[in-house]
C-alpha cells in the first residue's frame, strides 16, 4: 500500500487529528459504521458516556481492520457521526490516541439527529492495505 499525506496552505488547516487529504493505492477496505456494541453480548458500552462509547467504537474498528489484514495506519478516511456536537472534544480526545496528527486520515465529522440504538457516536472508515 502506498499512502501520501496531502497538505496545502490554500485550504483551511485541520483542527484535529486528521489531514486535508490522503492519496492512497492498494486494496481498499470499506468498514461499515461502528457503534459501541460489545461484540460478545451486543450490549451498548458506556451508556450516556461519549468517551467510553468512542473507545468501544475504535476497538470494533480495530478488530475489523485486523481481520482484513490492516491497522489504523492503513486508514485513509473516516467519518464521525455524533448525536451532539458538544461531544466533539471528548470524542476527539479518544480518536487522537489512534491516529498521529502528522499521518492521520482525512475525516468528516457531523452531528446527526439520531444514531442506531440511540448511541452517542458512530464511526466508519476506509483503509488501503
Amino acid at each position: 500500500m502506498s499512502r501520501k499525506v496531502i497538505r496545502t496552505s490554500k485550504a483551511p488547516a485541520p483542527v484535529g487529528p486528521y489531514n486535508q487529504a490522503i492519496a492512497a493505492s492498494g486494496q481498499m477496505i470499506f468498514v461499515a459504521g461502528q457503534i459501541p456494541l460489545d461484540p460478545n453480548t451486543g450490549v451498548i458500552i458506556g451508556e450516556g458516556n461519549v468517551t467510553k462509547q468512542t473507545e468501544q467504537v475504535m476497538a470494533n474498528l480495530e478488530a475489523i481492520l485486523k481481520e482484513a489484514g490492516g491497522t489504523f495506519e492503513d486508514v485513509v478516511k473516516t467519518t464521525v457521526f455524533l448525536a451532539d456536537m458538544n461531544d466533539f472534544a471528548a470524542m476527539n480526545g479518544v480518536y487522537a490516541k489512534y491516529f498521529l496528527e502528522d499521518t492521520a486520515p482525512a475525516r468528516a465529522c457531523v452531528q446527526v439527529s439520531r444514531l442506531p440504538k440511540d448511541v452517542l457516536v458512530e464511526i466508519d472508515c476506509i483503509a488501503a492495505i
